[in-house]
């Protein structure tokens, strides 16, 4: 296993880190398997979240007496100073640890976090977090908000061979020494080839890690195999057609697309679906879903979300599909 520095924190992180989507649906018992394997085959960061349900809690039970082997990373969408607060004494708990080494503000839109951000900064000053971050689905706004502060130490974002957009701002994060968390790097889930994939992202020298969400041993083994980053001529023709394969189909997650007429959130809408589909937790796909305030079925075919979008997809037909995943009966 290679190792890089994580930005400015200057941890020492393995270039290929845990995601912890998966293993809501597997059981204790694996997880710590998982977390053996890992420690043998030296992957020592671990990306979990506040919204992954159990998975904070799975992670704590399985790394009792193994804490020192990983850095451990969390986010919470908390907007607001008690919120944030309270979610990160629910992580500090879940964990079974007295610090969390990297607490992100998950999926920021928009300004609105000042209240997190000092809960996060309190908690950092008292020990309890020792680096602060953030995830973003929008490519535009992470570069303002990195372009205009020095206060985040990484950023998560999306990238992979079929999600170029954020190599601007990737150039910007390391020219500023902010550390960059690759999620989605196998597209969520609609890429295949798992070790293609991991090559192509760590062949970008402005990557710190490259989190793939795993679930099993064998999915730990060959995401941990990479001992190189050069594409066989197989890989470079398999990318070309997956390329060509999603090219009017893959949702970015950009939201160009945004604002809805009738207000619904569009990209989460393929997300949930993707999660449904793909990742096969169905269960937490359909909470989401349902806790929507407008869901996909009151779309009106105005088509304005179409005439916005960047990669030309045909968002009213793929929200027909989402509709018939989760309204079906």
């Amino acid at each position: 296993m290679k190792y890089r520095k994580l930005g400015k924190t200057q941890l020492n992180i393995s270039e290929v880190g845990c995601g912890g989507i998966p293993i809501q649906h597997i059981s204790q018992e694996e997880v710590n398997k998982l977390v053996d394997k890992m420690i043998e085959l030296g992957i020592n960061f671990i990306d979990s979240a506040r919204g992954y349900t159990i998975s904070e809690e799975m992670f704590g039970k399985a790394l009792l007496g193994k804490r020192d082997k990983f850095y451990l990373a969390t986010k919470s969408m908390s907007r607001n100073y008690e919120d944030m607060k309270r979610d990160i004494e629910i992580s500090l708990n879940n964990f079974q640890t007295d610090h969390i080494d990297l607490y992100q503000l998950h999926n920021l839109r928009d300004d609105n976090y000042q209240g997190a951000l000092k809960a996060l900064e309190e908690a950092k000053k008292e020990g309890r977090v020792k680096h602060i971050g953030f995830s973003s689905h929008s490519v535009d706004f992470a570069y303002e908000l990195i372009s205009k502060t020095d206060i985040f130490e990484t950023i998560q974002i999306p990238y992979n061979f079929l999600e170029l957009q954020a190599v601007k701002l990737f150039k910007l994060a390391k020219m500023k020494n902010i550390g960059v968390i690759v999620m989605k790097p196998l597209a969520g889930g609609n890429i295949d080839k798992a070790k293609t994939s991991l090559k192509y992202i760590l062949a970008n020298d402005c990557v710190s890690v490259a989190i793939p969400g795993m679930e099993s041993i064998k999915q730990i083994e060959e995401n941990a195999s990479i001992d190189n980053y050069d594409l066989t001529k197989d890989e470079e023709i398999y990318i070309q057609n997956m390329r060509e394969l999603f090219k009017n189909e893959f949702c970015h997650r950009c939201g160009y697309c945004m604002p809805c007429s009738v207000g619904i959130d569009i990209p989460s809408s393929f997300t949930y679906e993707n999660y449904y589909k793909k990742y096969n937790l169905k269960e937490w796909a359909i909470l989401r879903y349902e806790g929507m305030n407008v869901k996909p079925s009151a779309c009106i075919a105005c088509r304005k979300c179409e005439a916005r979008c960047p990669y030309g997809l045909h968002i009213v037909d793929k929200l027909k599909r989402v509709v018939e995943v989760f309204e079906h009966e």
